[in-house]
């Protein structure tokens, strides 16, 4: 959740009358003659993040020794985090800067991007050597000998021979499952069957081992040679953003620096206006990860990508696929873009380990999959009629009002969605809200009133420790009976203030997996061209953006959102039990904690015993076969998780490739079933026909409605809440 121009931020400006750059350093005229242009301009970067984060950061940090170490472990990260290029003793240079961070940004002097950048790319180019002269020559595919996957089982290499030894494990590694895809790829097959006849047939020659093996090498090669040639492309500049982000991500995991190239992909994506594939991507551990699935994107409308996947490598149409390993996120995204019509194909890593290729047809994102939509739902087994309302985002056209327009909101359309649903004469709702990331408070507070009479929503507690209490000030009910509130890992921000006021009102039973995400803070965008402190210095333009964390949420009964997120009243099983989501899984991620709680009345309508609600419902879900099928896959899940040595046996590999294989078919969020690329055009009718098929049959839901069924028996027996 974002708030551009905030009233904080511009509180917070820095005094003109600010002369002196550093300390030690005279006026900035003096400052322009310290160096040459990246490290002048690196320094006022330093200059104006200490300022900025220091004053207007939530928790009000200091930039001390403390902080410095663990920005210093950040920039390790970013810098070699599969531990593949640098060795113990380039760790050891280098952590001489691990208390000296906090030092260098008030002297201005910045060593470790600069030292970090020399160490790197000698053993990068020692390394490129390496690789060149070890896809020279053939594996032993017949050796027992395994590989960890896992950096963080990984300590450093202690000298070169050790280096070359973990990378002949991972070229090996990789050859082994590229030559199995290949083999998959180049199976013989028949082209024409028998006829007048005769029993001819005409087969695909099969490409022999040798050949195989040696396409397999040249294409690793020809990947790490795009790799190899990005690094030594690399400016001083990238190293120096590096730097930075460390420094803002040591605050908590929603403070960076903002690149001008990552700022400028921002504003763009804010503005909706791209043409790609509708997801939000980021850089985590040398990989790129999908922070969330656009709604009416075409990633979402195709079914398979989703938060937290890793996509490892990209492919335009049926070309040889990109290996994105270690690539800037802008660089990255420049290869997923592309015209509309145009096929990008995805290698995709879930998070259970087990690879995945997603075709996806670029386009635009279509507005009318973007809104809440509703469908009524007939339970075959008492006859009730039931509605259900999917949330997608709380979206809300702000630019639009801004230019004198009405704009579009998700509260007038859910509101409309409610008055269709109960002209209908529904017995109860089920709404929405699993892979929700969030959007405008406004619409969270105005949603969360069509359930309740006139009353606090959410508290807002600023880095001053003042708190604003947001409240639904409308006295009317959109919809009286009882109310499911479906949500998952993925839920979050204004997701969770929506979930969690209506559970602490008692207003609607919350249901999915243990908890939400636990986003519970608001962050501002703060463009750092606009407050340049000192006259002289536009020709250090442009210099990006901070984005940095302002606000905390906190529900009505004083609880924080944060870290901890809502926990449902009913637990679901949930296919991502094992995901490591959640911003308890962050780094420096705010802590949770509370405040006191804000005066408000229960709900006191449609109440029943809870107690029997769960043991229903784990009656049912025990004897549910999807739902069964579904814990046999968290199982499997944490097992593959657990598994980070891997095989570099041939036959082994092979082995467990079949066994990540099956069963590893994704499921779908019900927003929107799969589309597979050549699926004929439906019509909008045909459309939400299907999607409105795909709601009833989702077990979620249907576990919803049975809970709704079992709260108006009860309340038909006159049974109260313990």
């Amino acid at each position: 959740m974002f708030q551009t121009k905030s009233l904080l931020a511009r509180r917070f400006l820095i005094p003109a009358l600010l002369l002196s750059l550093f300390v030690g350093f005279g006026p900035a005229q003096a400052f322009q003659d310290l160096g040459d242009y990246e490290s002048n301009r690196a320094r006022l970067l330093g200059y104006m993040l200490n300022q900025h984060l220091t004053a207007q950061h939530f928790s009000h940090k200091k930039i001390d020794d403390n902080l410095s170490e663990d920005a210093f472990g950040l920039f390790l990260k970013q810098l070699d985090v599969q531990k593949r290029f640098l060795l113990k003793e380039d760790i050891q240079k280098l952590r001489k800067y691990i208390d000296r961070i906090d030092d260098e940004l008030k002297t201005g002097k910045l060593e470790l991007p600069v030292e970090g950048e020399n160490i790197f790319a000698k053993r990068a180019s020692q390394v490129h050597i390496m690789v060149k002269d070890i896809l020279s020559g053939d594996f032993d595919f017949s050796r027992e000998e395994y590989i960890e996957t896992d950096p963080e089982k990984l300590d450093y290499c202690t000298n070169l021979q050790e280096l070359r030894d973990r990378w002949r494990k991972v070229l090996k590694y990789q050859a082994i499952h590229e030559y199995l895809n290949l083999a998959e790829e180049k199976e013989p097959a028949e082209e024409n069957p028998p006829s007048e006849g005769k029993d001819v047939r005409k087969e695909k020659t099969k490409p022999s081992r040798e050949a195989l093996l040696k396409e397999v090498r040249e294409k690793i090669l020809k990947n790490y040679e795009t790799i190899f040639a990005r690094m030594e492309n690399e400016k001083d500049r990238e190293y120096y953003n590096m730097f930075f982000s460390s420094v803002a991500r040591a605050f908590d995991p929603h403070t960076d620096y903002m690149p001008p190239t990552d700022k400028e992909d921002f504003d763009i994506h804010m503005r909706g206006s791209l043409e790609g594939i509708g997801a939000t991507l980021s850089e985590k551990d040398g990989f790129i990860k999908v922070v969330d699935v656009l709604p009416g994107g075409p990633a979402n409308r195709q079914g398979q990508l989703h938060s937290e996947d890793l996509i490892i490598k990209v492919a335009e149409g049926n070309n040889d696929p990109v290996d994105l390993t270690g690539m800037r996120v802008r660089d990255a995204v420049k290869l997923i873009r592309g015209k509309k019509g145009t096929e990008v194909r995805l290698t995709v890593k879930k998070p259970d380990g087990t690879r995945l290729v997603i075709p996806i047809v670029r386009d635009v994102v279509q507005l009318k999959d973007t809104f809440a939509k509703g469908a009524i739902i007939k339970d075959k087994k008492t006859g009730e009629t039931f509605g259900y309302i999917k949330i997608p985002s709380f979206y809300r056209d702000f630019e639009s009002r801004f230019h004198g327009g009405t704009g579009r909101n998700c509260t007038d359309d859910v509101r409309k969605e409610i008055e269709k649903l109960s002209s209908a004469g529904i017995s109860g709702l089920v709404v929405d809200l699993r892979n929700n990331g969030g959007g405008a408070l406004t619409d969270a507070v105005n949603i969360a009133g069509l359930f309740i009479e006139s009353g606090p929503v959410v508290q807002v507690k600023d880095s001053s420790g003042k708190i604003a209490v947001l409240s639904d000030t409308d006295p009317g009910i959109s919809y009286k009976g009882p109310v499911i509130v479906l949500v998952n890992k993925i839920s979050a921000s204004a997701s969770e203030i929506f979930a969690g006021a209506l559970q602490d009102y008692g207003r609607a039973i919350i249901m999915g997996g243990e908890h939400t995400h636990g986003k519970g803070t608001v962050q501002s965008i703060i463009s750092l061209d606009e407050r340049i402190p000192f006259k002289d210095m536009d020709n250090y333009r442009t210099l990006g953006a901070l984005r940095v964390t302002i606000q905390k949420f906190y529900r009505i009964s004083g609880e924080s959102t944060q870290y901890k997120g809502v926990h449902p009243d009913i637990v679901l099983p949930d296919r991502w039990k094992n995901l490591k989501s959640g911003e308890q899984h962050l780094d420096f991620a705010l802590p949770w904690d509370r405040i006191e709680a804000a005066p408000y009345t229960k709900w006191t309508m449609l109440q029943t015993d809870m107690g029997d609600l769960r043991s229903k419902s784990s009656k049912r879900i025990s004897k549910d076969k999807n739902f069964v099928e579904m814990e046999r896959k968290i199982e499997k899940s944490a097992e593959l998780q657990e598994k980070t040595r891997k095989p570099l046996n041939i036959e082994d590999a092979r082995k467990e490739r079949k066994g990540l294989n099956s069963g590893s078919e994704e499921e779908t969020d019900t927003f929107h079933g799969r589309r597979k690329n050549g699926d004929k055009k439906l019509s909008e009718a045909e459309e939400n026909k299907l999607w409105i098929s795909k709601v009833s049959d989702d077990p979620y839901v249907k576990e919803g409605i049975a809970v709704l069924d079992d709260i108006i028996s009860s309340a038909r027996r006159g049974v109260t809440v313990n």
